[in-house]
């Protein structure tokens, strides 16, 4: 989740993704008139009906408030389910989600603050049998969410023992190998609320009050202010709270077609902060990120993507080659075993990154629908 002014800094990537998930007749992700509305403004959320039958289930939101809002579905024990975010002032977007019998929230954030007002949706009923497949591949996307937890975990123990030591060239770089699992699964880690401000909150992204932990934090320490004095206790508690997310992981709820939203989030991560610089503001390490981003989307498609290519080859290929074009163009941009500073990275390159995530984000939004059928 990110704060609506980040997304006025995103400038013409947000408003190009938000237009691209926008509600019309040709872009009806599993939805069209079965859809069902919700209506957000500022201060409100009213949603078209307040029960469904278990299984696939498409809202289609329109925003009628002046601030970027965001749609959340939360499970009957407060877990997000699924969210879409970005969804500017006089635009809509679909989100189509799996869901199993229960009285589930659903939620309007104006501002994107994760929190504002809900409405309680009551499933009844089992839904039909999944694809086999399908249930493979949720089994399959477990086990790497876990591993990429893992290996987020190990990294930051390593980073965090650095940081204590006051070994800044140490630090510097480990930073960024440290968050790659994160940035893989963050749909998933966001899910638990309470571990993703804690562990990823920016400067902007504080509030009057707010306490910052967490890498960006320790970020700012090593790249601005240049000394780790006091930062060993924030390098601990960074580490506390992953391994509170490897406790949580396994009980996450997933889904094909939580999967899928996840990397559509995954790609509007990667335009809300990465192509415009905001995401790692002190160590310019944003393709490192962005790189994560695209490979754990990827990931989510190519488990899907045997259900996808029997029920929409056209899509399955438009996304094939996709991945292949960021893939490609990130790969201009590698040095060593990173990448290069994104404050080299001139206006017409971060058009051309831009351009290539805009072209892949509009079939992906598209994919949560074909996997839902």
């Amino acid at each position: 989740m990110r704060p609506a002014h980040l997304i006025a800094a995103a400038g013409a990537v947000v408003a190009s993704l938000s237009l691209l998930s926008a509600c019309g007749k040709d872009d009806a992700a599993g939805g069209g008139s079965g859809a069902i509305s919700v209506t957000a403004t500022d201060s409100s959320c009213e949603v078209g009906t307040k029960s469904g039958t278990a299984g696939a289930t498409t809202f289609k939101v329109t925003n009628k408030g002046s601030q970027v809002n965001e749609l959340e579905i939360l499970a009957p024990d407060g877990k997000i389910v699924s969210e879409r975010e970005n969804i500017g002032p006089g635009t809509g977007a679909e989100i189509t989600v799996t869901l199993a019998a229960g009285t589930y929230k659903v939620m309007c954030s104006a501002g994107m603050t994760g929190k504002g007002p809900s409405q309680s949706f009551t499933v009844t009923g089992k839904g039909k049998a999944t694809d086999p497949r399908l249930d493979a591949a949720v089994a399959s996307y477990r086990t790497y969410v876990g591993e990429q937890v893992d290996d987020t975990l190990a990294k930051a123990k390593k980073f965090a023992a650095s940081v204590s030591k006051g070994d800044i060239a140490g630090a510097k770089a480990e930073f960024a190998p440290s968050r790659v699992g994160w940035e893989r699964i963050e749909p998933v880690a966001e899910s638990f609320g309470d571990i993703d401000p804690k562990v990823d909150n920016r400067e902007a992204d504080l509030k009057q009050g707010d306490k910052w932990t967490g890498w960006h934090q320790i970020e700012k320490a090593l790249w601005k202010t240049k000394s780790l004095k006091g930062e060993g206790p924030y390098a601990d508690q960074l580490v506390k709270d992953l391994e509170t997310l490897k406790t949580r992981v396994g009980t996450a709820s997933i889904t094909a077609t939580s999967m899928a939203n996840g990397a559509k989030e995954l790609l509007d991560e990667v335009a809300t902060g990465k192509v415009t610089g905001e995401e790692d503001t002190f160590s310019h390490t944003d393709l490192s990120d962005f790189k994560a981003n695209v490979d754990g989307a990827q990931k989510a498609f190519e488990l899907l993507k045997p259900v996808v290519q029997e029920r929409d080859a056209d899509l399955a290929s438009d996304l094939t080659d996709e991945f292949a074009k960021v893939q490609k163009l990130l790969a201009k941009y590698e040095k060593g075993d990173g990448y290069v500073s994104y404050d080299t990275v001139g206006k017409d390159q971060r058009k051309e990154l831009s351009d290539e995530v805009n072209a892949l984000a509009e079939p992906l939004s598209k994919l949560a629908g074909v996997v839902a059928k």
